[in-house]
């Protein structure tokens, strides 16, 4: 009982930011926040397709790091698809880099993934602050973005190119929600760096959202999915792994992981960490490897980049491939399970490779 207790202390507060900052992105969509994000974006890029597609991976980046990786593959995407499709460009670039973006940008604050909050337990226990782990990920954060730009571009250069009719104003949104969305979204930044438990302002940022739209257009709140199941399977997961851990698995894990800070060594535990996500998912990945990595800050780090960058092979790898391939189904693209696998174990393999060579040399 006392090691389930340790661990709700630490998964609670987890899947309580999960509720609330998907509360705060579906408010967000529902008002129109994103479609005016992402029809500025189109008319900025003066029918430019490549400046187009920049302005969704600034996009999806800032979305990934201060509303989490789920909040770039369930909302982004779409607007994404949808936008490529008005103004008559391919939507297989944009619908790919919102799926990588949200992962591989997930790195640098501690809300941009599930893992990252769990390991702040950990960090914390080492004595790191929020300010260490950011001094301690930026590098490797700044390097897996580039790395997928990079990658996204060299794939898809050919349908990147070319011009587009811009397109005309979005569907009229009430501009008072859309600027409450906003500047709740842009408060959010600040305060998830703040050092404060990243549940507490994700539900401040919630119940504001939720009673400013009540009183402008409560029809609105009857919309929001709030994802009960999600957090109730990561939660199972979560007891399947600890209880696992409890009968021998760590011990084993750690022969295998083995240990050492240096570049083959942090190679070899990042690696591990993408390979065992894309068989298991990341979350119970990061909870199951934890104990081989929490000698040291900078194996933390090397864990952290092979569970979040690394899941992009299989669409079970992480909550957040499982619904952007749900999100492209739905508005009518179909990316198929080998192009899914041979492009993305491309871009995983380049990524956690050259992001953990930067933890290396940075740490």
């Amino acid at each position: 009982m006392t090691d389930l207790a340790a661990l709700a202390d630490r998964v609670v507060p987890v899947l309580l930011f999960l509720v609330f900052i998907t509360v705060v992105a579906e408010i967000c969509d529902l008002v129109g926040l994103f479609d005016e994000a992402a029809h500025l974006a189109a008319r900025v890029a003066r029918g430019r397709t490549f400046v187009l597609w920049l302005l969704v991976v600034v996009l999806a980046c800032v979305c990934t790091i201060l509303l989490s990786l789920d909040t770039t593959a369930v909302l982004l995407t779409p607007v994404a698809i949808a936008v490529a499709g008005q103004v008559g460009v391919s939507p297989l670039p944009f619908a790919m880099t919102t799926l990588w973006l949200a992962n591989t940008a997930s790195l640098l604050l501690p809300v941009s993934n599930l893992t990252n909050l769990l390991a702040l337990h950990r960090f914390d226990a080492l004595g790191l602050s929020v300010t260490d782990y950011l001094s301690l990920m930026w590098a490797p954060a700044l390097t897996a973005i580039v790395l997928t730009v990079a990658l996204v571009w060299l794939l898809h250069r050919r349908e990147l190119r070319g011009r587009y009719e811009k397109p005309g104003r979005p569907e009229p949104h009430d501009r008072l929600l859309v600027v409450a969305a906003a500047v709740v979204a842009a408060a959010l930044g600040p305060a998830f760096v703040a050092g404060i438990t990243p549940a507490w302002p994700a539900g401040i940022a919630a119940v504001v959202l939720v009673a400013v739209t009540a009183w402008r257009s409560p029809a609105l709140l009857r919309r929001v999915s709030v994802p009960w199941k999600a957090a109730v399977g990561v939660a199972v997961l979560f007891v399947v792994v600890d209880l696992a851990l409890g009968f021998g698995l760590g011990p084993w894990l750690t022969s295998v992981v083995g240990t050492g800070s240096g570049p083959a060594e942090l190679l070899r535990l990042s690696g591990i960490g993408a390979l065992t996500s894309n068989g298991i998912n990341n979350l119970p990945a990061y909870l199951a490897l934890e104990g081989t990595a929490d000698s040291s800050p900078v194996r933390l780090a090397a864990l952290l980049v092979g569970v979040n960058a690394g899941p992009i092979v299989t669409v079970w790898g992480s909550l957040a491939t499982i619904l952007w391939a749900q999100r492209c189904r739905s508005a009518g693209l179909t990316v198929s399970v080998s192009r899914l696998a041979v492009t993305g174990l491309l871009v995983a393999v380049v990524v956690v490779t050259g992001a953990t060579l930067a933890l290396s040399a940075s740490a």
